[in-house]
């Protein structure tokens, strides 16, 4: 008797991994590490640059990771789509070792999970004594939260009430962290991008630090979980791996006096 071989066809799924530096990689067919900022850094990483097909690049030092972002959605074609960051990945669960690159997220691990769900997201970090309006006031400037807010109103009027559900809330997905199937990254983009060309239109970020320019990163931050809130999407949680330590003390001290003594953050907390 002949037994048919069924071959096995693996999931198109194409996770961006934004970085500005030669660094170690996870060894996973699933990533594309991508050099963002490409047009205002000149690096020579190797590594496919953000400025090439259809790009925002020039704006990645106020978009951060997000020219990656917009850079896979315009110019490469996948089943699923992803981002994740040179320091931060998707953690598998209950992986033992020292090295944390063998606890990265990969392909086999990742199938698995797309089987149940359609969107993988970090797992939600917690602000315990402040909720999302008053955290982002405290430590960058509220009025970004009204021009959104404004651009909901005149543009999304049907998101404004996630908006405010989500002002209140004392936990948000962070990092601009995501793995989502093609239709609804597509939904997720064409709804985001739009939003933040338009606040880069209503805000002069003259006068504004290297680190508090990156803005309109950190309010995708926020408008990812509003555009889940309104949609509904069932999704699925894995823990965030960072593979440089953080700076807790300084990160602590920092919040402390963002919150009562109104001195906003002024660079990130990685050691």
């Amino acid at each position: 008797m002949q037994i048919k071989r069924v071959k096995v066809i693996s999931m198109n799924i194409k996770i961006c991994i934004a970085t500005q530096k030669k660094y170690r990689l996870p060894d996973d067919d699933i990533y594309i590490p991508i050099q963002v900022g490409a047009k205002v850094i000149d690096n020579n990483t190797g590594y496919v640059k953000d400025d090439t097909g259809i790009s925002i690049s020039e704006k990645n030092p106020y978009f951060c990771e997000l020219t990656g972002l917009y850079w896979i959605w315009k110019n490469i074609d996948a089943d699923y789509y992803g981002l994740v960051h040179y320091r931060r990945y998707f953690k598998k669960k209950y992986v033992l070792g020292r090295d944390k690159y063998k606890k990265i997220l990969d392909r086999n691990y990742l199938e698995n999970i797309l089987k149940k769900s359609d969107i993988v997201l970090p797992k939600k970090r917690h602000y315990y004594i402040e909720n999302i309006r008053s955290h982002y006031t405290h430590t960058h400037y509220g009025e970004h939260l009204s021009v959104v807010r404004d651009i909901l109103k005149n543009n999304n009027p049907e998101y404004l009430h996630s908006f405010e559900k989500i002002m209140k809330k004392r936990s948000a997905h962070m990092f601009n962290m995501m793995i989502m199937k093609k239709k609804i990254f597509n939904e997720y983009c064409n709804w985001l991008f739009p939003i933040l060309f338009d606040m880069e239109n209503e805000i002069d970020i003259t006068g504004y630090s290297k680190f508090q320019a990156r803005l309109f990163g950190r309010i995708s931050e926020i408008l990812l979980d509003v555009w889940l809130d309104y949609k509904g999407y069932n999704y699925i949680e894995l823990p965030v791996l960072m593979t440089e330590k953080v700076n807790w003390n300084r990160k602590i001290r920092s919040f402390m006096s963002a919150k009562f003594k109104g001195i906003k953050y002024d660079s990130s907390f990685n050691k």
